[in-house]
Formats: structure tokens, sequence, C-alpha cells
């Protein structure tokens, strides 16, 4: 299948994620590079363009999901506050986004859980959260506050895992609670 008319490298290699993504999602990671290319629209040789084996591609897209997260608590950075904590405060706030609805929290959790089942990707996980410990434990706060923040933070996004509906009322009082801890509250 030739490559969509009109559609940039960028483009092609972004559609070649998202449909790895949800081809993974729906079969597994034993999911074949015909079945991911045939939902991207492009031709398996197209595929192997960009990704040059299954590994690669498996590894971009894993990378790919640490890079969005880390982005979301980046756009969560407030810019008027200058307090330590300021990092956390936006890890708590990228952490309890109610924006997105249950079922993609559910999928996306889902995704990751497939992805995390091998080795590569459970130790590019590894480094990812090694590095966001030194950074949000360099924010400026207790070892205690952050340790206790962050694990209530992570533990409540993953409540749509379990069916469990999201609350938005009580998930805005979870992050308000959270944020006054970092304030020493």
């Amino acid at each position: 299948m030739p490559r969509k008319a009109g559609r940039s490298p960028e483009e092609t290699r972004r559609a070649l994620l998202d449909a790895a993504a949800a081809v993974i999602r729906a079969r597994g990671v034993s999911a074949s590079l015909d079945d991911i290319a045939r939902a991207a629209g492009v031709s398996k040789g197209g595929l192997l363009y960009h990704f040059p084996a299954k590994d690669a591609l498996v590894r971009t897209l894993a990378q790919d999901l640490l890079d969005a997260y880390r982005a979301e608590v980046r756009a969560a950075l407030d810019p008027a506050d200058t307090a330590p904590g300021r990092l956390t405060r936006a890890y708590v706030r990228a952490s309890l986004d109610t924006s997105q609805d249950e079922v993609a929290i559910r999928e996306n959790i889902a995704l990751i859980a497939q992805l995390m089942a091998i080795p590569e990707v459970a130790e590019l996980a590894r480094a990812d959260a090694g590095r966001w410990e030194r950074e949000l434990h360099a924010d400026g706060l207790p070892d205690h506050v952050v340790t206790l923040v962050v694990a209530a933070a992570d533990g409540a996004s993953t409540a749509p895992l379990w069916g469990v509906g999201i609350d938005v009322a009580a998930a805005r009082k979870l992050e308000q609670q959270l944020i006054e801890l970092t304030y020493g509250g």
C-alpha cells in the first residue's frame, strides 16, 4: 500500500506510532508489522523505512508515551509559581488532569501494561522513573512530602484502570490537597 499522498514523513511516522498503539492495545505486543502498517495506511516497506525493525517501533512508541507525559507536566507548570515544589505541583496537575475521558485513560494504561512486558521498554521506563525521582526530589521539597504527594497522584491517576469513574470534583479536591501539602499545608 503506497504512502498516502500529501503526508509528510513526520506525519507518516506519527500515523505509524498511533497505529502501533491501537493495534498493540487490541492484539498485544505480538501484533504484526503488517497489521500496524495496514492500520497506518502505509506499506510494510514504508513502515520499515521509518522503523527498521519491530523493536525499534515499539521502543519509539514507549519513548513517545514517556515524552508525552513529560510534556504534559511541563505544560502544567505555572509560570507565576517560583516557590519550591513547582515541578511537583505541575506533576500533580498533569497526573490528575480530568480533561481526558475515562476510556482514553484506561486504554493508555492498558497499552503501557502491554509494552512493559518487553524488557527493553521496562528498562526505558525505569530510567524515566529514575529521572523523575531525581528531578522531583531536587524540586526543593522535603523528600517525605515528594514521596507522599507523587505516590498519591500516581495512585489516583490509575483508578480508571479498575473501572472507577473519574469524579471531577473529587479529583480537583485531591489535587488541591496535594498541592497544599507542597506548600507545607
